[in-house]
C-alpha cells in the first residue's frame, strides 16, 4: 500500500486532532486540581476567620441582602 497525499494529509490532520486533545486533557486536570486547592483553601480560612466563602472573594453583601430578603427585613427583594 503506497501513500497517497490525500492519505498522508488525513494521518497529518489526525495527529494534530490527538495532540490537541490531549493538550485539551491535560489543562481541564490542571483546571481541576487547581479549583480543589481553591475550595479546600477557601474552606480552611472560613475555619481560621469565621468569614465564609462568599465574604472572602466580596459576595458578602450579595448572601447577607440575599438572606435579609429571605426573613423580611427589607422591603424589596432582588
Amino acid at each position: 500500500m503506497t501513500n497517497t497525499p490525500a492519505n498522508e494529509k488525513w494521518i497529518e490532520h489526525r495527529a494534530e486532532q490527538l495532540i490537541l486533545l490531549d493538550q485539551l486533557k491535560r489543562a481541564e486536570l490542571f483546571n481541576g486540581r487547581a479549583a480543589m486547592l481553591g475550595i479546600v483553601l477557601g474552606i480552611v480560612t472560613e475555619a481560621i476567620t469565621g468569614s465564609g466563602i462568599a465574604h472572602q472573594i466580596g459576595l458578602g453583601a450579595l448572601v447577607d441582602g440575599y438572606a435579609a430578603c429571605r426573613t423580611q427585613f427589607l422591603p424589596f427583594c432582588f
